[in-house]
Formats: structure tokens, sequence, C-alpha cells
């Protein structure tokens, strides 16, 4: 799986990683049962600190999607598809009621932002 990171973007650097790894898990794009790549070699993959990853598994393990074996590393849990998918709706929704807020205070109104979320959902 490829995790890719905006340095430019709204999320901490952490929550991008743990928010692909999600999307992951609830695509069934990983399994359960199968091992994640280490804590090391993910931070030398994206090019940030083995600090960064470390806190991104830290919650994944919090949230009980993935579990740390000792001396094996990291490995995905058995898991409530549905609940995940609920789960990241809300995510979603509540960080595109921030997203509104801003384009309400620049002054752009319905139909042009729905336009623009528009434009950039077709784009990716």
């Amino acid at each position: 799986m490829k995790i890719t990171i905006l340095p430019q973007g709204t999320l901490a650097i952490y929550e991008q990683i743990v928010n692909q790894l999600k999307n992951a898990i609830v695509t069934g794009e990983l399994q359960a049962g199968e091992a994640l790549v280490s804590i090391r070699a993910l931070a030398a993959d994206l090019g940030v600190s083995v600090i960064t990853t470390k806190r991104a598994y830290e919650e994944l393990e919090k949230e009980g999607l993935i579990r740390s074996v000792a001396g094996k590393g990291f490995f995905v849990c058995e898991y409530n598809t549905d609940y995940l998918k609920e789960k990241q709706l809300v995510m979603i929704e509540k960080r595109l009621g921030e997203i509104i807020g801003e384009a309400r205070q620049a002054g752009l109104g319905c139909e042009d932002f729905v336009e623009m979320v528009r434009a950039l959902y077709e784009c990716r």
C-alpha cells in the first residue's frame, strides 16, 4: 500500500498516515492479520521522523485497528467494517463543516462551493 503525505495539508502528518491506513482497512486493501511495515521502515519511506510514524501506529492501536506483537511488529486486527465506515463519515462531515465555515468567511456562495467540490472531486 502506498501512503502519500501532503506537507501543505491541513492535517498533521501522523493524522494523514492514520487516515490512509484506516481507509486501507475499510476498503479491504489491508486484511485482518496482515503485517504492517515497521515503524522505522515507514518513517524512512515517507521521509518523516520515527516519532511521527510511532504516534500514528499508537493512535491506530488505541482505536483497536492494529495490534503490536512483541518482536514481530504490528498487525491489522479483526474489525467491524460498518463501524469503521461510519466513523470515517463522521470525521469527513466534521472536516467539511470546518471547510464550509472557511468558505462562508471567504464569501463563497453555496453554488460556487458545490461547483468547486465537484470539480476537485472529478479531478482526483
